[in-house]
């Protein structure tokens, strides 16, 4: 399979490393330094993409795949304001998407454990908040990650109306504890707290290989295929 990598920073080498284990080859690496090579002619050498870059590129890369023809995977966070919008172009293109707050294996089943616990814990004397730690150069807070199992607690949980990025006696809110501290590729926390006692799961990745595999699982799964896809059915949990 021909992939090209849109965002070659730190994920995208450890996508390009798991990518070419499993006997794929990279046609194109687009990073800050050679935007302009971006283009329909190059993108249409592939069978597929993989957008990790930032919140402010990541909808017209997207739409530029789009355009060319070629199925997208993307992991940017930080833009998802935008997603339904991108999501109704690809079916107008008749092309082929996936998006995810997190690629890893490990995350998509814990997000099923979350709303799991969530469903079990509903009407039950509970305060319930996330704690999520990333690296400082982590661009956006709270984590995509967080948002997601944030949305599935809220989903799930009578009363629970939105999320904040703080601490809050709001009981409608739903507190999201950003901490950014170096070396952590990310701990994401749920706890559910009584003053008779606490229930608490955790997340904890290593390292981006996870982020990675998942990633080039997804691509694998999108190569030939049209509409609009999550790992849920990339893994089929």
């Amino acid at each position: 399979m021909n992939i090209a990598l849109i965002g070659y920073g730190k994920m995208g080498k450890a996508i390009e490393e798991i990518a070419l284990q499993r006997g794929h080859n990279i046609i194109l690496k687009i990073d800050v330094d050679n935007q302009a090579e971006l283009t329909m002619e190059n993108l249409k050498k592939a069978d597929v993409a993989i957008e990790f870059t930032t919140p402010g590129t990541a909808e017209n890369n997207i739409l530029k795949c789009f355009e060319a023809g070629v199925p997208v995977v993307s992991g940017t966070t930080g833009w998802v304001s935008k997603l339904d919008q991108v999501k109704e172009v690809c079916t107008k293109k008749n092309g082929a998407f996936i998006y995810s707050s997190n690629y890893s294996v490990g995350v998509n089943i814990f997000f099923e454990l979350n709303k799991k616990l969530a469903g079990l814990m509903a009407g039950h004397d509970y305060n319930v908040s996330i704690t999520e730690t990333h690296h400082t150069q982590k661009k956006d807070a709270p984590s995509g990650t967080a948002i997601t199992l944030a949305e599935e607690l809220i989903e799930k949980i009578p009363g629970k109306k939105n999320w904040v990025n703080s601490q809050s006696d709001d009981p409608a809110m739903l507190p999201i504890i950003s901490k950014r501290i170096d070396p952590a590729p990310g701990i994401h926390e749920i706890n559910f707290s009584s003053e008779i006692d606490d229930i608490t799961i955790i997340h904890t990745a290593h390292n981006r290989k996870g982020f990675a595999t998942g990633a080039v699982l997804a691509a694998e799964f999108l190569k030939d295929k049209k509409g609009v896809f999550t790992m849920k059915d990339v893994l089929k949990l």
